[in-house]
């Protein structure tokens, strides 16, 4: 039995012919691809069948007028087929000569580079390339060699344009591109599956229950051989061909509008002869959850592989480490200032514990910001696991520091705001947190500090702990800084847009 899937309107059938015309004109009985039997049929038809699709005899050739006729298994549903689309409607993706219409995302300039018509990957730091411009309906072809075997590597599809939090890969559906490691629940053969908060249904059911579904068949040639992918990807649907023959897909995808990446994962690995044909949009217009998130123009500020854009002293050496995707701090040297300096701007920073935690005795802030004080006038202490203290300096000054810590507050406060007595009240309640949206000691946490003026809003884990708080007197204009206050910890996925 074989899933059923709709397209928005049956129309968009016509711009799909291509498929059948350039791939299986050689078939005698003229059996539409499966690719195109899950995803046309419209409203209100059977949830499954057993699909079998015929093209009327009134036309005669496979790129003409005519019609489609899909035998479900519980009736026949006819559809108007207009014209068909050939190869002279692909366009380049890449150019062969340089990187134009891609962008590094998290990476250093030397992981992906235009050599000899191909888009050579270094696979160092684990990082992605995408596309300028996202894409929605559209057909992609490519292909790729592994240089190293058990090479791994990736192509996502309808990517959100940065990296999910605490990994170095963006939400997405990944098509897999791997060499020489199979096991039960995943292939080097064109597996593919959702990551990071997208969503997806396989065709086929996966053994664990994951959502991925694993090629029929091993097409796959082994590293140093080229291998061919072809992708369709439609209103949520995606088919993948692997040298020629389809052997992967699925349907009720999210999002499923974004972008296209090539991911880096360790190894050398090469493409090229990328190209697309774009299909008609969805009608009506695709939900906003169907939509990945769109570029604002961050740019990163950590390639993976050094401290490139951060002012690095003999006090560094050896305690502010890049590990590949990763700014590992080992609690000793000092603290690590930004080269460049910002005034208005938007910065995203993930961050986390690494080093041991221990219960402590910590004080109790209250909502005004004044420490929470018992009958003696004493501070009150709440004991908490407690991996210790650090934070972000913005513009240039540790007064104007986003506090990383384990106290019961919470982390976001701006300890010298709060602290300072000369404030006004609703300043010192201003940069308060509202709420505690710290994830546990050892997990990836997200910042994303924005900057205007004198006004401050953080967002921690997708809740607002500070909202518009006023920071009278601070500097115009600053570097920004990693805090040495003699805890370990990581920083990841360091992003920064000027407004």
């Amino acid at each position: 039995m074989t899933a059923i899937h709709r397209f928005a309107r049956p129309g968009l059938l016509v711009a799909l012919t291509f498929a059948f015309v350039a791939c299986h004109a050689e078939e005698d009985e003229r059996r539409l691809p499966t690719a195109l039997a899950d995803a046309a049929l419209a409203d209100g038809e059977p949830s499954d069948g057993d699909n079998t699709w015929v093209r009327d005899a009134g036309a005669d050739d496979l790129g003409g007028e005519g019609t489609w006729v899909a035998d479900t298994g519980a009736g026949t549903w006819v559809y108007e087929a207009g014209f068909g689309v050939d190869d002279t409607d692909f366009v380049p993706l890449f150019n062969g000569v340089n990187l134009d219409g891609w962008y590094t995302v998290n990476g250093d300039a030397s992981t992906f580079i235009a050599r000899d018509g191909m888009i050579v990957c270094s696979g160092k730091p684990t990082c992605v390339l995408r596309t300028d411009r996202q894409y929605e309906n559209f057909v992609l072809e490519l292909e790729y060699r592994h240089m190293v075997e058990g090479g791994n590597a990736g192509l996502f599809i309808w990517s959100d344009p940065v990296t999910a939090r605490g990994q170095p890969f963006t939400r997405s559906i990944e098509v897999q591109v791997m060499d020489g490691i199979n096991t039960d629940n995943y292939t080097s053969h064109g597996d593919i599956f959702s990551i990071h908060g997208a969503v997806m249904t396989p065709d086929r059911p996966h053994p664990a229950g994951w959502a991925r579904c694993m090629p029929s068949e091993w097409r796959a040639r082994p590293a140093g051989e080229w291998n061919h992918y072809r992708v369709l990807c439609q209103s949520g649907v995606m088919k993948l061909e692997v040298n020629g023959k389809e052997v992967s897909g699925g349907y009720d995808m999210s999002p499923r509008r974004g972008y296209i990446c090539l991911e880096a994962e360790g190894s050398e690995v090469h493409f090229r002869n990328l190209r697309i044909l774009e299909l008609p949009d969805t009608e009506p217009p695709l939900p906003a959850e169907h939509v990945a998130d769109v570029a604002r123009g961050f740019r990163s500020l950590f390639n993976g592989t050094d401290l490139t854009g951060w002012k690095e002293h003999p006090e560094h050496e050896g305690h502010w480490t890049a590990r590949d995707w990763v700014l590992d701090y080992d609690g000793q040297g000092e603290t690590l200032w930004s080269t460049e300096s910002f005034g208005d701007f938007e910065l995203i920073a993930d961050w986390r514990w690494s080093g041991e935690a221990s219960d402590n005795a910590l004080p109790v802030v209250l909502p005004s910001g004044e420490y929470d004080l018992d009958e003696n006038g004493e501070q009150r202490k709440l004991t908490v696991p407690d991996a210790g203290d650090s934070g972000i300096y913005l513009r240039g000054n540790n007064k104007s520091q986003v506090n990383i810590w384990c106290w019961p507050i919470g982390s976001g406060e701006v300890y010298g705001y709060r602290t300072d007595g000369s404030m006004p009240p609703d300043v010192r309640a201003g940069v308060t947190p509202s709420e505690v949206a710290d994830e546990p000691i050892g997990r990836w946490n997200r910042f994303q500090i924005t900057m205007r003026g004198e006004q401050l809003t953080v967002v921690l884990n997708g809740k607002t702990v500070i909202a518009d708080a006023h920071l009278p007197g601070v500097p115009e204009s600053g570097k920004l800084a990693l805090q040495h206050h003699g805890a370990p910890i990581q920083f990841a996925n360091i992003y920064v847009r000027e407004l």
